[in-house]
């Protein structure tokens, strides 16, 4: 089991890839092409094996291993050796008239030694995909898997050493105490995948050294729907959105509907039978749901659908089994919004309907909550979809669908408050871990008196004229046409 680790020597290990780092070998174009290319060679050669890690740890079908982990990894890592050289090349700016003669740069460079500490619930892709950006942008990296997924935590211990630059990149296992030890340490870069309490713990850690920081948290995504949509197709993207992303278990998955009553009855009637079209009209057999990942998550959602402000409301599914893992698909109606269930993130296959008189309402009780990671919106009326985009405030949205912003590598995924700070992939994973370092570079042949003292009244014209760029003035200072 990845809790029963040895401790690892954190001052060493630190010690080891700060060394490797120093030598400047990871900062190479030729080293990080060739660790992405051993990254993607891992995981394409590795699928089955990682199947089965996935599938021991959540029950995730093969197909899900691939969809919502692999084929997001696969291409963010053909994405980053495709555009690193444009990525590191240095960026030039503007000058001020002031340090005329000169160019000036932007130029990334990596932050140093990186620490990784990633979530369960999809513990390849939030695993590797953030190592993707810290290979590109030129560090080394610790990475700390999740313990509560100890197969795919032992595979990634197992196999990185075996495909990627040992010196540079190292897996740690293990739990509290581990990531304790890992803390104690000054990291040069963070990034941490979970929940908002642990995030906090991370922050303050980080504090200590003044270490960046990458918090991607979860938050109670919401998703609104009136009556303008297709409401088939709809309820397909519901419910996949919610039951199809690790049945539940993932940060964008919806949390709760907001519905207007009027639409109330046929939306309920279309989800029931779409559950019942995906995963069959006992979905405990089915292949395709993945399962809660431990007793003690099973025990946390057993108690929110058992509490008795919850437990009356449900309309659909509340079957569960406790030896499997398993609890339905489950619909709630109207919790009310004080209940155990709507004050705090879910994490797990149930989902709450709150009735609404408008979007008006429905963007109020957003507006109330702390923002979240991602809201959904499914209409068709521009105005509301405008309304929803200008007057709340979260790490993505998505209109008439939901999770697929996700997949977008050309879309800064990230949070805001509450659900993070910080974003990634595409590029925004190498800025993630790169800092961009201005430079400026002055020619010797042009001298600007008017910078020395002693500072006379002509001199302050002037230097005002060439701070504000007012070019006329320059010219009628020096003429001495303006006193």
């Amino acid at each position: 089991m990845a809790s029963d680790a040895p401790l690892v020597d954190a001052p060493e290990l630190l010690s080891e890839l700060r060394r490797t780092f120093q030598s400047g070998r990871t900062k190479s174009q030729e080293w990080r092409l060739e660790q992405l290319h051993a990254l993607l060679k891992m995981v394409m050669e590795q699928e089955d094996e990682i199947g089965k890690a996935l599938s021991l740890d959540l029950g995730k079908s093969a197909y899900e291993t691939y969809s919502c982990e692999l084929a997001l990894l696969i291409d963010s890592c053909k994405l980053a050796i495709k555009s690193l050289k444009k990525w590191m090349t240095p960026e030039q700016v503007s000058i001020a008239l002031a340090t005329v003669p000169s160019t000036a740069m932007i130029r990334p460079e990596p932050f140093g030694v990186a620490l990784i500490i990633s979530a369960w619930n999809f513990p390849i892709i939030l695993a590797l995909d953030p190592l993707v950006g810290a290979i590109a942008a030129g560090c080394a990296v610790v990475i700390k898997p999740s313990e509560i997924a100890p197969a795919t935590s032992a595979f990634l211990s197992k196999m990185v050493p075996v495909y990627m630059d040992k010196e540079a990149i190292r897996v740690v296992e293990g739990g509290v105490q581990q990531i304790t030890a890992l803390l104690d340490q000054k990291w040069d870069k963070i990034f941490f995948t979970g929940n908002a309490k642990v995030g906090r713990i991370i922050m303050a850690a980080a504090a200590k050294h003044l270490t960046p920081v990458t918090l991607e948290l979860g938050g109670k995504c919401p998703l609104y729907i009136d009556s303008t949509v297709d409401l088939k197709v709809a309820a397909k993207r519901i419910v996949i959105g919610k039951w199809g992303s690790s049945c539940g278990q993932a940060c964008i998955s919806p949390n709760h509907l907001l519905v207007e009553e009027s639409f109330v009855p046929k939306l309920i009637s279309t989800l029931k039978k779409t559950i019942v079209d995906f995963y069959g009209e006992d979905p405990h057999t089915s292949k395709d749901l993945a399962h809660v990942v431990n007793k003690n998550h099973f025990k946390r959602l057993t108690a929110l659908l058992d509490d008795p402000s919850t437990a009356d409301k449900i309309i659909h599914g509340g079957e569960r089994d406790e030896e499997s893992l398993y609890i339905a698909p489950t619909l709630l109606l109207d919790v009310p919004l004080d209940a155990p269930i709507m004050n705090e993130e879910i994490f797990g296959p149930i989902l709450p309907i709150i009735t609404v008189k408008g979007p008006e309402e429905a963007i109020d009780m957003i507006a109330d909550q702390p923002k979240p990671l991602a809201i959904y919106v499914f209409t068709n009326d521009k105005v509301v979809q405008d309304q929803m985009v200008s007057k709340t405030s979260s790490g993505g949205m998505v209109i008439n669908d939901a999770v697929l912003h996700f997949v977008c590598t050309s879309l800064p995924f990230g949070g805001v408050g509450e659900s993070g700070m910080g974003a990634y992939h595409g590029k925004a994973s190498f800025d993630a871990f790169s800092h961009r370092k201005s430079i400026l570079y002055r020619g010797m042949s042009v001298e600007v008196y008017a910078r020395y003292p002693p500072y006379t009244t002509k001199k302050q014209q002037i230097i005002r004229a060439l701070l504000s760029r007012d070019f006329v003035g320059l010219f009628l200072v020096l003429l001495g046409l303006r006193r």
